[in-house]
Order: structure tokens, then sequence, then C-alpha cells
């Protein structure tokens, strides 16, 4: 499970990096859901994430995108999503 967490977490970051800096809300939002996603099916094929790895999973979905220069706050406020947890729109665990 670790080394699919991994790769998934992996693969997101790249695919935040590929965004630049003039990526809109709509190309954000769908890195986040792709991540998301990834990370529901290594879930849901090794069982759940932990409580506090849930909680380091998307604390490290919105570092990612802060890192990249993202305000995710102001994102999730345009977009009518919780600014605590927009990882929450599509995940499982």
């Amino acid at each position: 499970m670790l080394a699919a967490t991994d790769a998934a977490l992996g693969a997101y970051e790249a695919d935040v990096a590929r965004l630049g800096s003039a990526a809109g809300d709509e190309e954000v939002i769908a890195a986040v859901r792709r991540g998301v996603l990834a990370l529901n099916a290594i879930d849901a094929e090794h069982g759940a994430y932990c409580t506090i790895e849930r909680e380091d999973l998307c604390e490290y979905i919105d570092a990612v995108l802060a890192e990249r220069g993202v305000d995710v706050t102001a994102l999730a406020d345009r977009n009518g999503m919780d600014g605590d947890d927009i990882a929450g729109e599509w995940r499982d665990w």
C-alpha cells in the first residue's frame, strides 16, 4: 500500500507541476480529482487509510498546490468547496 500511495502522490505532484502558473481553477481541480481518485483506488484495493494517514494525505494535497503558488482557500471559495478539505469532494477514505 505504501509503494502504491507514494507512486500516486508522485504522479499527483507531477500533474500539478505540469499545470504551470497560468492554469485555471478547472485544471487545478481536475488534477486534485485525479490524485484523489487514484488514492481511492489504492484504499479500495489495500484497505482503509487510518485517520492520521487520511489527515496527512489531505494536508499533502493542499501543500503541493500551495508550493506551486495556488491559494487553496481562495480556490475552494471560488468553487464552492470546503477550504479545509478540497479532497473531500471526491475522497472515499
